[in-house]
């Protein structure tokens, strides 16, 4: 969890400058959900052949996918929603 009381407070600056620092914000916040997705991705594999042979006679009744397909589905709804916030920040930008 992120500490936002020791954030030095804002300063004034420039529209233009002031709107690139917050596209940089959106696209590494984009990264950042699709780095979580991938990790996702990975785990939801290695529970499915995470399987050691011979254990044909074990089974697991906890499935935990749909867990990770509805946090996935989250993270894909908050990523479309940024390049979105960005979208429109690049048409504010062009109207300026």
């Amino acid at each position: 969890m992120l500490n936002f009381a020791d954030t030095p407070p804002l300063v004034a600056m420039p529209a233009v400058e002031s709107r690139e620092l917050i596209a940089a914000d959106l696209r590494l916040l984009i990264t950042q959900i699709e780095t979580s997705m991938r990790r996702i991705a990975a785990a939801m594999d290695q529970e499915h052949t995470g399987d050691p042979e011979g254990s044909s006679d074990v089974f697991i009744l906890d499935d935990v996918t749909p867990r990770y397909a509805s946090a996935n589905a989250a993270l894909n709804a908050c990523r479309a929603d940024l390049r979105q916030a960005l979208h429109y920040l690049s048409e504010s930008s062009s109207a300026a």
